[in-house]
């Protein structure tokens, strides 16, 4: 994939960004006292790939000013070496606006994690065009390929419409333009037409599509496939025959992702993806692995795929790198990916977990 020379950044995404609550040691949520915070968003989550491998990363987002927890949020992603643009909205008093909270843990054995999201009155949902000199961002600093996600598309109209003017204008210029689609019945709830004309439009002129057959019913409409069998070779014959629809829709579109789970328990997992690359098509089989905190594997297989992409790696090795990445940030407890070098990227890769002196 041919990507724009001589910009400023190697990767841009719009976020509204919030904080996590993990009860320690595994435990539920309704009988935790203590509890680990940490910035979070699944946009920055994909972003932290790259950033903390060594390219130039920036987020476009919002703060509530004066505010402690987005100090906590901007302290965090500093240290993640992102670049932050961001509008400072003031709070308005005790009932205004605040950074979104995510309540979830960790599960264990049979005990699956549960997530709760509380999200009144998040700043991040007033983001506009307007907002961001988005002309600069694109035109003279550059942006070699900007991710955007469902979940922040969804997050509100002023939200759909930002991420629709920054998918025209990254166009624009020559970006070019990823999109997750992620797409959640909440967030859709009473604005199915609103969001599918804003989701096909960013899906039109996207060059790298991410979902799984349910994504890209329900956010594209395109046509399932015919149903098939259970089992393994069922789930890659239906999401094939899924992008393969999906091609005439978007033709423009010519990297298509998934991963494959499957849950033995909280701890272990098999972990799979497909990814297809024009007329190519490269899957890894689920393999075994152990998850410490299953929240941010996927955000991280596409912080791997367009690490990949950035580097120009062979795109064999696309899905290589992006299964590894995943399979990485489950062994963390912060739900974002944090590889000190490829060389440890690699070695899960090849199953090497053996000491490094």
């Amino acid at each position: 994939m041919e990507l724009k020379k001589d910009a400023k950044f190697a990767l841009l995404v719009p976020t509204s960004m919030g904080i996590r609550l993990t009860p320690v040691d595994n435990q539920p949520l309704h009988c935790s006292t203590n509890f680990i915070m940490q910035a979070t968003s699944a946009e920055s989550n994909v972003a932290s790939v790259s950033a903390y491998l060594g390219l130039p990363v920036k987020i476009l987002t919002a703060f509530v000013k004066g505010s402690p927890i987005a100090r906590f949020i901007k302290d965090n992603l500093e240290s993640r070496h992102i670049t932050v643009e961001a509008k400072e909205v003031p709070q308005g008093g005790p009932w205004g606006y605040r950074h979104q909270i995510n309540f979830a843990d960790t599960g264990y054995g049979t005990r699956g994690p549960r997530v709760w999201n509380d999200r009144a009155g998040e700043v991040g949902r007033t983001m506009t065009p307007g907002d961001f000199d988005l002309e600069r961002i694109f035109g003279k600093e550059g942006v070699k390929i900007v991710h955007m996600s469902g979940l922040f598309a969804a997050l509100s109209p002023e939200t759909g419409n930002f991420c629709q003017h920054i998918a025209r204008i990254a166009k624009k210029y020559g970006t070019r333009i990823s999109f997750d689609l992620n797409y959640r019945a909440s967030f859709w709830k009473n604005r199915e037409t609103e969001l599918r004309e804003i989701f096909t439009e960013i899906a039109s002129l996207a060059d790298i599509l991410v979902g799984n057959e349910e994504d890209f019913q329900l956010c594209l409409g395109v046509e399932g496939p015919e149903p098939g069998g259970k089992g393994l070779k069922a789930q890659i014959d239906a999401f094939k025959g899924m992008i393969e629809n999906v091609k005439k829709s978007f033709p423009q579109a010519s990297v298509f992702a998934t991963t494959l789970r499957e849950v033995i328990s909280v701890q272990q997992h098999l972990w799979g993806a497909i990814v297809s690359v024009g007329s190519n098509w490269y899957v890894v089989e689920p393999r075994e692995i152990f998850v410490l905190d299953r929240i941010g594997g996927g955000d991280g297989f596409v912080g791997g795929l367009l690490y990949a992409i950035l580097k120009d790696m062979p795109e064999e090795k696309w899905i290589q790198f992006a299964w590894a990445c995943g399979a990485l940030a489950v062994t963390m407890l912060t739900d974002y990916c944090q590889p000190v070098d490829e060389e440890e990227i690699w070695s899960i890769w090849e199953g090497n977990a053996r000491v490094k002196r």
